[in-house]
């Protein structure tokens, strides 16, 4: 049932942004990340989620290309309607090297329930490290009890960032959103 649903609010997630899109296979930031990378460093930030983390990674790659920046770290959410996410983890480029980001937003939609996840994000057409700080609208939906392994597509100012998280909580619905990256923490998720 998990798979359904996160097989549509990826295509919903995706037709938002347009289906003419072009990706880039990088900006500035010129070295990309081959599937195999990620796969590798996904298995040993998720543990042992080989087969799911595989298959979503070659989906969002023959959807998006090669990224050339991806975030490992951690995010707590929930939700009655409106909601909120927060999270911080570590950025990571061939070029500029390591850099600490911290993320939040509201969220709105039939959604109830909360989680805590793992999460690693795929990062597309950053040109240099600071770009990543602002707003990334999307629409996402959730619907496990338990666990799951899911993604998620954002975009803003031609970068885009396709969240894949393993988590656990209860959580069903759809909701429309964004999420702010910022250099420190802040409990505003505006």
């Amino acid at each position: 049932m998990f798979k359904r649903f996160g097989a549509i609010f990826f295509i919903i997630a995706t037709l938002v942004f347009s289906p003419n899109i072009v990706f880039a296979q990088g900006g500035t930031l010129s070295e990309t990340y081959s599937s195999d990378d990620l796969v590798n460093t996904g298995n040993q930030f998720f543990g042992e989620v080989t087969q799911g983390l595989a298959s979503i990674v070659e989906r969002t790659i023959s959807q998006f290309g090669l990224p050339n920046a991806y975030i490992l770290g951690q995010e707590a959410s929930g939700a009655l309607f409106a909601g909120a996410r927060y999270g911080d983890g570590t950025m990571y480029t061939r070029n500029e090297g390591q850099k600490s980001v911290f993320w939040q937003g509201p969220s709105i939609g039939f959604d109830i329930g909360g989680d805590g996840s793992k999460v690693m994000m795929l990062v597309y057409n950053l040109p240099n490290v600071d770009s990543i700080y602002g707003r990334y609208p999307g629409v996402d939906g959730s619907a496990y009890v338990v666990g799951g392994l899911g993604m998620t597509a954002l975009g803003y100012n031609n970068i885009y960032i396709v969240p894949i998280r393993s988590g656990v909580g209860a959580r069903l619905g759809v909701n429309v959103g964004y999420l702010k990256f910022t250099r420190a923490p802040t409990w505003n998720p505006f």
